[in-house]
């Protein structure tokens, strides 16, 4: 059960990630379909997924999957796995599986991207908590599994009082040769890139633009003279939740300390990380971020937080996390980022490339040591995964 495509985000290639690890491991699946409700693939409303279009390419997919159990096409030898844990329509399985025989019962798997746990999700942004977080213990009162993409994840979870059964699987869905093959030829050697500092969260008030054009502002200042561009890329029109930030954002580009790349395509995207020579990051709220394993990939340097997801994402390396809301600190890791590639490049991507094979451990009953529900589930937090 995917999440429909759209260009602006990762969602147009989480399907063939998912499928060409499920090709390879022999795995007998079946993508449930739902109904686009328009061709341009764009975010009209909201922020993070088209309100509209989301609610009725999930709900669409619901009327697929019913119509499939109808027809005795699912049984308790399946698993329905959802990318997303808000599927609109879903409470038609408890309502379904609680009249039907028990062989006709598949497992449910959920995998969460945020939710009401995170205090700097949109729905906080758009007061939608007072139901999401009811919707979200309906979920958790018959899924089987449910899938965090991190410890700090997994810990929010519990301390929400989620009862599910709760596996950690340490990233997010990720295809490193997919992501690769997208730019031609060989990578570019880092001291032939741009003099770069790319920025490709959303320009949202959880991606914190501010301290990113803070840091564009500081840099101008302690090096007067030195070329360093301090770009931001997105893959639509440039839009924020908070519409302080683009008066600000307009500012900075006018004085040359701010060059906006917009409306791009995945390949030209890539085609910038290929040419840049650090991606930064001052997300509150990323929960692990494809950006940081797309730009491992194509050879970029990562500088992000020391907060929440992103120790774990690092396995703890010092030299590519900065203390949060350290400027200080921030520019100080990037003047060394910007020199030359870091020793432990290619790692994170290389770790969350298998993000997929653990998810399908999971599902298959051979990822127990990824559950997370004793009392000491704290324990894991300070280890690096690889």
């Amino acid at each position: 059960m995917g999440l429909e495509p759209y260009k602006a985000r990762y969602t147009l290639q989480l399907q063939d990630w998912n499928e060409r690890v499920f090709k390879r491991r022999g795995i007998d699946y079946e993508l449930v379909t739902g109904e686009t409700l328009s061709n341009d693939q764009a975010i009209v409303t909201g922020q993070v997924l088209d309100a509209h279009g989301r609610t009725y390419f999930g709900m669409s997919q619901l009327m697929t999957l019913v119509k499939k159990m109808k027809a005795g096409e699912v049984t308790n030898e399946d698993v329905v796995y959802f990318e997303d844990m808000f599927q609109p329509g879903i409470e038609s399985l408890p309502y379904i599986m609680d009249q039907v025989d028990p062989a006709m019962r598949p497992t449910i798997a959920v995998r969460c991207l945020a939710q009401t746990i995170d205090p700097d999700d949109f729905v906080h942004v758009w007061g939608m908590q007072k139901w999401m977080g009811l919707y979200e213990k309906m979920v958790d009162s018959f899924a089987d599994i449910v899938l965090a993409s991190n410890e700090e994840m997994a810990m929010h979870m519990k301390i929400a009082g989620w009862e599910a059964p709760i596996y950690n699987i340490s990233g997010l869905a990720f295809g490193k040769d997919e992501v690769r093959a997208r730019v031609a030829g060989e990578l570019k050697p880092f001291n032939q890139r741009a003099f770069r500092v790319g920025f490709a969260a959303r320009w949202d008030q959880e991606k914190q633009p501010d301290f990113f054009m803070d840091l564009a502002e500081l840099w101008a200042e302690r090096h007067p003279g030195q070329r360093l561009e301090f770009a931001l890329f997105s893959g639509a029109r440039l839009k924020s939740n908070n519409d302080s930030y683009m008066a600000r954002t307009r500012d900075l580009q006018a004085r040359g300390l701010l060059t906006i790349y917009e409306d791009l395509e995945k390949n030209d995207y890539y085609n910038l990380l290929n040419d840049t020579r650090v991606l930064f990051n001052c997300a509150l709220q990323d929960w692990v971020s494809n950006t940081v394993s797309e730009a491992d990939t194509l050879g970029a340097n990562v500088l992000y937080p020391a907060y929440r997801s992103f120790p774990e994402t690092f396995a703890n390396d010092h030299d590519r996390l900065y203390v949060p809301w350290s400027l200080e600190d921030a520019i100080n890791k990037l003047e060394k980022l910007i020199r030359k590639p870091h020793a432990n490049q290619g790692k994170i991507s290389d770790w969350t490339d298998g993000t997929i094979d653990r998810i399908v451990d999971i599902l298959e009953g051979k990822g127990e040591q990824w559950r997370r529900m004793s009392t000491d589930y704290r324990k894991h937090t300070h280890e690096s995964k690889y």
